[in-house]
């Protein structure tokens, strides 16, 4: 059966009800992340706030962990039954565990059962978006013309940067509206309550939806499946195909898509100590500026093919991140300024942080030449009027703060913006891409499966291994600690440039019989 859909009527519909699914999807998860610092003090036992932090953040991993799996059971779903009615399943899937987690008491009410019923809810929304991007993928590829697919399901992929904007965005809208003590004791429930508004509306516009013509003209001549999961992995022929889409193209562009958009956050805030509020609102600048070159690469993929602009964005981000990240941390290293001697200010103060307990807490504050600022506060916890002594060393958090200037910051936000443009490159096509490299009866199933592993595994397990390859190359005293993170998007890029060269032979991939 050739697909051989040639108009766009009505295809602005089409992306619509399946873009807006899709933006409410990737707001549920992301506001999960969003608010993790507040979840860990509501959801965990507050005895260890660090343990109970690392606790939340398991439990938003696990939600990429699943992912494939949710690709497996809603794919199958999808090649069954048909692309409409999974991707409506799955959004009411996502939207009810969000607003149920919203909805959760806390820990100091029912005990161990709050991280019990986030975690089980956190699954099901990783289920959920493991079946909602492949549905809608190729439910809008299959809507569009052999010719503009690329074009059109760009699209669908600048919808996970708008959700994570629309989650912050209703965060900082909530906070706006509350006091402090009132959105710590209850208005951060409200982004969650929010979400099944967003899913109610979102629902009503899918429900009126017709099923994918291609998908519907196979079932209409019995050329569907009844086992999509046996054919997808258990026939060599398409089982080569869903690997080869894994390590040629979606690993790769996994830990791309990773680095730009969550590592450079985290490495600005963690590493390289810039004020959070700056970080947020450089990234935001840069995520803005950057997000048009998902539907350019996409339009662009039709032209020239989606293999020269994937493999080309893999390429220069192998290339180039040493020497961005390199120039990153070096613009604002205070080694490298001149300090104003004079405005330096430290403080001691002892400071009651929990009845009967206090802390030591050492303020220093520098001034430099070019007006960056930099604070460091050290809290040496404080027992019977001494310090805890803990592996011979007094027990102490130490938190630093840069404040940088606009000349810096807009330096900051081009090398942002220039890895981002990495992530529209590869990205942008990858949805037409994979649509392409399966037949109608088992696309569903098929291009999910490697997207979500690229995705959720290579990509999702990127800030906590490349976190971990920094922390402990500056315990060693590795004078580039700052680099070494870069080695696990690298190696893993690099390994998929090579796969993706070789063995993908098309620049698009051929329509199936």
């Amino acid at each position: 059966m050739s697909e051989t859909t040639t108009s766009t009527k009505g295809i602005w519909k089409v992306i619509t009800a399946s873009s807006l699914g899709t933006l409410i999807e990737w707001y549920d998860f992301y506001i999960f992340g969003s608010l993790a610092v507040v979840i860990s003090t509501k959801f965990f036992p507050s005895d260890n706030p660090t343990a109970a932090f690392l606790s939340t953040l398991a439990t938003f991993a696990a939600g990429f962990v699943v992912r494939p799996f949710g690709a497996l059971f809603f794919g199958r779903l999808g090649d069954i039954i048909g692309r409409k009615y999974t991707f409506m399943v799955t959004l009411l899937l996502m939207g009810g565990a969000t607003f149920l987690i919203g909805c959760i008491p806390s820990y100091e009410s029912i005990g161990f059962w709050a991280p019990l019923a986030v975690l089980i809810l956190r699954l099901l929304q990783g289920l959920a978006l493991g079946g909602e991007y492949g549905g809608a993928a190729t439910y809008v590829a299959e809507h569009s013309p052999n010719n503009q697919r690329g074009y059109w399901t760009s699209w669908i992929q600048t919808m996970a940067t708008f959700g994570l904007f629309i989650s912050l965005m209703v965060i900082l809208g909530t906070r706006a509206f509350l006091s402090p003590e009132e959105f710590d004791a209850w208005g951060w429930r409200v982004p969650f309550w929010i979400s099944i508004i967003m899913v109610v509306v979102s629902y009503v516009i899918r429900r009126k939806m017709h099923e994918s013509p291609v998908f519907a003209k196979a079932k209409a001549e019995g050329k569907t499946t009844t086992n999509p999961l046996k054919e997808s992995f258990g026939n060599k022929y398409n089982l080569k195909f869903v690997l080869l889409a894994l390590f040629g193209a979606a690993m790769g562009q996994g830990v791309v898509w990773y680095t730009g958009q969550f590592y450079a956050m985290s490495f600005l805030k963690t590493v390289m100590f810039i004020d959070s509020s700056q970080v947020d609102a450089l990234l935001g600048i840069a995520l803005l500026l950057a997000t048009p070159f998902f539907i350019f690469f996409g339009w662009l993929s039709d032209k020239v093919g989606r293999k020269p602009i994937m493999m080309l964005g893999m390429l220069l981000a192998i290339l180039l991140y040493r020497p961005i990240y390199d120039k990153m941390y070096k613009t604002t290293d205070v080694v490298n300024k001149t300090e104003i001697a004079a405005n330096a200010k430290n403080e001691v103060v002892l400071k009651e942080v929990k009845e009967g307990k206090m802390d030591s807490v050492y303020t220093a504050n520098k001034e430099f030449t070019d007006g960056t600022k930099w604070t460091q506060v050290k809290s040496v916890h404080l027992e019977n009027g001494q310090p805890i002594i803990v592996d011979g060393k007094a027990k102490a958090d130490t938190k630093t703060t840069i404040t940088i200037n606009n000349e810096d910051r807009w330096v900051l936000i081009f090398l942002v913006f220039i890895q981002v443009i990495f992530v529209t490159m590869v990205y942008g096509p990858i949805a037409a891409f994979l649509v392409e490299m399966f037949p109608v009866k088992i696309r569903y199933t098929s291009m999910s499966l490697p997207y979500h592993i690229g995705n959720g595994i290579f990509g999702g397990l990127l800030p906590a291994i490349s976190t971990y390859f920094v922390t402990t190359a500056k315990d060693d005293g590795n004078p580039e600690f700052y680099l070494q993170g870069l080695w696990y998007p690298i190696v893993i890029a690099s390994v998929s440039f090579l796969i993706g060269m070789v063995y993908i032979k098309r620049k698009n991939n051929v329509e199936h019989d």
